[in-house]
């Protein structure tokens, strides 16, 4: 595990399991649907019941960027973000609505004054998003919103592998020296 303090809050990394966390939520990378598929949103619904998707199908889906919040059912989480990442596809838009993953999940947790909240590495499954892009649009995003107005203590990044874990604290590493170096 990795951990750095950013305002009152700690970020974390650590390659784990997404649905075995102990944080008041986690985020599912999942479909606009919120269906249950492959990859997170497999793995969140079938770890959390049949009564997640029962309360999905409530939600009325998801757009791309956006995010929607359920009770965890089964998990060991109170809640579930549900956010729907972009399909990779070289434009611009890309990172524009990836960050808006983050941020729709963050402000939606601090809504609900959840005070710690897991994350995959959102689209970077079968969506394709390359993990060292997407690490760089996620550490820059929940940075920033944890330097301002936040009452969320803890944001874990959950990786699924040593290559994605190393693809973070390299994003992490370079924004830290422009930051450091007061170049943002």
């Amino acid at each position: 595990m990795k951990e750095i303090a950013i305002g009152r809050s700690r970020f974390q990394f650590v390659v784990g399991d997404i649905t075995a966390q102990d944080t008041e939520a986690v985020v599912n990378a999942a479909n606009s649907r919120l269906a249950p598929g492959g990859g997170v949103a497999g793995a969140v619904h079938r770890a959390a019941g049949p009564g997640l998707w029962e309360e999905c199908r409530k939600l009325g889906g998801c757009a791309t960027g956006e995010a929607v919040i359920s009770g965890g059912c089964d998990l060991p989480n109170r809640y579930v973000i549900h956010t729907v990442g972009p399909v990779y596809s070289g434009s611009a838009d890309d990172p524009v609505l990836l960050r808006s993953c983050y941020l729709s999940s963050l402000r939606l947790a601090d809504k609900k004054n959840i005070k710690s909240i897991s994350f995959p590495a959102l689209s970077t499954g079968i969506f394709g998003y390359p993990v060292d892009q997407a690490a760089c649009v996620a550490v820059k995003t929940i940075r920033e919103y944890l330097l301002g107005t936040t009452g969320i203590e803890t944001v874990r990044m959950v990786l699924y592998n040593d290559e994605a874990f190393q693809g973070h604290l390299s994003a992490l590493d370079a924004l830290k020296c422009r930051w450091e170096s007061g170049l943002i």
